[in-house]
Order: C-alpha cells, then structure tokens, then sequence
C-alpha cells in the first residue's frame, strides 16, 4: 500500500486541471472536495475519481468554464442551472445560495439541474454546518440498484446527507446510500479481486452473488424501505428540477463523451429561527455524550454518532497520508507521471 502526502497531491491535482482549462472555482472545490473525502476515509468517492473526471473532462461530458445561472428565484426556493460544470462546483453554489435564502426566511431549498458527478454528497452539507446550520444534500445517480420485487434496476444510489453543527467538533454527517453500498465500493473489489459480502448485489439472474464482477444490480438498504428512500431522492432531485430520471440518467462510466444532466436537491435550516444556537449546541452534546456512554457489546468498537468514524480517520490520514491501492496509482499515472511525486517517503 502507498501513501500519498496531502499537501503534495492538492498541488498536482490542481496542476492537472488547470492545464486542462478548467476554471478556478471548479478546480477548488473539486480538489478539495477530493481531498477532504479521501482524508475523512470515504475512498469510493474521493480522489480515486480524479483520472476519471479528467477523462470525462478531455471528452467534454463536464464543461470546463461552465455559466451557472439562477433561473428561477423566491424567498425561500431557487432553481440552479449547472451548464454541465463539475458537481462539486455547483453544489456549493447551491448550498450557499441556500444558505442565503435561509437567512432571510429560516430555510433555504435549492434545486439543481444539469449536473454531473459531486462525489461525497457530505462535503456540501458540511459546509453548510460549520457555518451554524442544518443541512441535507442528495444527488440522484444512474440505475443501479435493483427494485424491489424485481430482478432489474430503476433508480439510482441516491444518497441522503444530513449534517448538524457541533458544540466542539466537525458536525455530525449522516451520508448514506440508499443501496447496501456504492457501485465504486463494488468496483474497488472488482481491481483488488476480493470478493464481497452477499448483501452487497445481485447477479443477472437477480440472486445475489459474492463475486463483484458478477454485480449488475445492488441491494436496496433494508429491502423496500431503501427502493423507497431512493425514490423520495429521485423526486426530489430530477422531478423537482426537470431532469432526466431512473433509466433515463446516463451511466457513469461508459459513454463517456455524453453529458448526464445530474440533479441535486439541498435544503439549510437556520436553528436560530427555531431557539438560540447555543442552547441547541448544548442540548446537542448532552445526546451525543449520554449515546457515546452507552454500554459497550464485546468485539465493537463502542456506539457512535454519525461521523465519528470519519472523524477518526481522518486524524490519522492527516499525518500518515492518503492510502492509495497499486492499480488506483497506476491510473494516477496514466494521467500523468507526476503523480510519483506526491508519494511519502
């Protein structure tokens, strides 16, 4: 396993997308979304994906100087046109547009419409509640997670991220799929040759499969219950924003000269218009101790809050580095040989 040095990887990262034209906003919040990612632990959705957004950049699917336009715009709602840009950039023109909104009215909803790929749907959320507020994020995706009750796909992953400011520390972040586990979490089995557990997905057949090359569908969190969460997702995200649905999503990582017009869906409460901010941080830890506190069953590693494991790794990232598996760093290379230099010694 290697080990990538944050500070060292952020420069050629930016390197690469700015020799590509991409513009400087896109390029932040990309390369910090990435980064930020990969330190807090999620690697499916982290820098792993960087050759791939190059690609899908040098293919013109993603639109390198993308005009971001509010087309419609109320005291609590706004609808955002994405032109194509990288999610990662509109989604934080979303969340603070949100956040404007909900100074004004105590909530902020914004809908975005011609998007592609934001990775974590967390590093939205998140700044939303280092600033003080309650936040979601979703993101509709490509169908891959079978329906229930059928052998074929419909929807999409479909994350929910709801994210609250702490007293103390980072926010808590929920962010979860809607299926068992990401479709990337499936394909980094698919490079390491491991196999997977056999909740994860299902075979052709519609049965389920512990072979990850055998994967064409994955399996909705708790049955019918994830097939519905993913639906409310779908709804809220294309529906609301009139874009493309279910089997209508473009796949991610094939046809990749075509754009996929993404929809993403972000809501901010403003605490303060519901009691002080500081009598709710309060209120906040005492649940988070009383939970932490609570006894523990052998062989666990105790009860958590969401995010504490995120927190954790990414103490220890932060100061060993990012792991990087052999066959992602070779795709690294592919990109650019300059890539060796931000390995640690």
């Amino acid at each position: 396993m290697l080990n990538f040095d944050p500070a060292g990887l952020e420069r050629i990262l930016r390197e690469q997308l700015n020799r590509r034209g991409v513009n400087a906003e896109s390029i932040h919040h990309v390369v910090t979304a990435l980064l930020e990612t990969s330190l807090r632990g999620v690697d499916s959705h982290g820098i792993t994906l960087f050759p791939h957004y190059c690609r899908a950049v040098d293919a013109g699917r993603i639109n390198k100087n993308p005009k971001l336009t509010i087309l419609k715009r109320h005291p609590s709602t706004a609808l955002l046109e994405a032109d194509h840009a990288f999610g990662h950039h509109a989604g934080s023109v979303a969340i603070e547009v949100a956040m404007q909104l909900a100074n004004q009215t105590g909530i902020g909803v914004v809908s975005v419409k011609n998007s592609t790929h934001f990775g974590a749907a967390a590093y939205f959320g998140l700044q939303a509640s280092r600033k003080g507020y309650i936040a979601f994020s979703f993101t509709n995706a490509d169908s891959l997670v079978k329906a229930f009750g059928s052998d074929r796909v419909f929807f999409g992953t479909n994350p929910i991220c709801f994210t609250v400011p702490m007293k103390n520390e980072e926010p808590l972040c929920l962010d979860m799929a809607t299926s068992q586990v990401s479709w990337n979490k499936v394909k980094l089995h698919r490079m390491k040759k491991e196999s997977i557990p056999s909740d994860w997905g299902f075979g052709a057949d519609g049965k389920p499969t512990t072979d990850p090359e055998a994967v064409k569908s994955l399996n909705p969190i708790g049955q019918y219950k994830g097939y519905g969460l993913g639906m409310m997702v779908e709804i809220l995200c294309s529906l609301l924003a009139g874009g493309p649905f279910a089997l209508g999503l473009i796949p991610m990582f094939t046809r990749i000269e075509e754009k996929r017009s993404i929809s993403h869906f972000f809501m901010v409460l403003d605490i303060r218009r519901f009691r002080s901010l500081g009598s709710f941080l309060n209120d906040l830890e005492i649940m988070v101790q009383q939970a932490r506190s609570l006894s523990t069953l052998e062989g666990t590693m105790g009860v958590m809050i969401p995010g504490d494991p995120e927190k954790r790794v990414f103490r220890e990232r932060f100061l060993r580095g990012i792991p990087i598996d052999e066959w992602v760093y070779k795709d690294f290379l592919s990109i650019s040989e300059d890539f060796s230099k931000a390995l640690k010694p």
